[in-house]
């Protein structure tokens, strides 16, 4: 039996943030990028299906965060992992990125999945990102 479909909710865009880090941190892939790799084999283990959520902003489809709630949800194995590999990972971010971008991504991804952004202000947010990562 499929499960309902539901909005997907964020409280970060981890998107930006990584494309900032990327951009001037370049060993930061270095960190991140196994991460990913893990993150996948994990969501391909459990057979997720990030079809379940309903993105209100399409340039969030197919981000990782929703992989990693659906995760969380299913995988006693990923959440030990997490807890003890995302604080490295925040620790990173808070050195490269500042609080004030921090602030930003967490206001834009507020709004993305309350579903308020306009096309425009989506594709202000998005400019110069798609081809970063």
């Amino acid at each position: 039996m499929d499960s309902p479909q539901k909005y997907a909710e964020c409280n970060h865009c981890t998107y930006k943030l990584v494309v900032i880090a990327y951009r001037r941190a370049p060993w930061f892939r270095l960190l991140r990028e196994p991460m990913i790799l893990g993150i996948r084999t994990f969501a391909w283990l459990h057979r997720v299906d990030v079809g379940q959520y309903v993105m209100r902003t399409e340039a969030c489809n197919n981000c990782i965060r929703f992989y990693k709630a659906a995760l969380f949800r299913k995988s006693r194995a990923f959440r030990w992992l997490h807890d003890r590999i995302n604080p490295v990972f925040n620790h990173f971010i808070r050195k490269i990125v500042t609080d004030e971008e921090r602030n930003r991504a967490k206001e834009y991804a507020l709004a993305a999945t309350a579903g308020t952004l306009s096309p425009v202000e989506v594709a202000g947010w998005m400019r110069g990102m798609k081809n970063s990562l």
